[in-house]
């Protein structure tokens, strides 16, 4: 995994790079977050690609999406997911999805840029 910092002013997201999946569970998740805060002293904005989320994480009759967001909500940890979503035929996830981009914690946006306009802007 490699993370790199894109620094707008004072705001700092972290960009993971990887191959694979790196986040499968709700440990997994909070692994993600306290190594990109050490690694980064202390940034609390994330951009991961949706590649590397588990798809569970999309079933959301899993639990798995909320579980690992409430995490990252009581921690202060904004998160972005960059790809694309219109292959999701749920209307509960595609809700879900709407939800969380009109807030200021949770993106799920097409590409990388949004996602860091999204995350620079809160």
């Amino acid at each position: 995994m490699n993370i790199r910092l894109d620094v707008r002013g004072d705001s700092r997201v972290a960009i993971i790079e990887n191959e694979g999946v790196i986040v499968s569970d709700v440990q997994d998740a909070l692994d993600l977050m306290a190594t990109v805060s050490y690694e980064t002293d202390g940034c609390n904005k994330l951009l991961i690609r949706k590649e590397a989320v588990s798809e569970r994480f999309f079933e959301l009759k899993t639990k798995l999406a909320g579980d690992i967001l409430q995490k990252y909500v009581n921690y202060g940890v904004k998160l972005a997911i960059i790809g694309e979503y219109g292959g999701y035929d749920s209307k509960s996830l595609k809700d879900f999805i709407y939800e969380s981009n009109q807030g200021k914690q949770v993106f799920f946006l097409p590409d990388e840029q949004a996602g860091l306009d999204a995350l620079h802007g809160v």
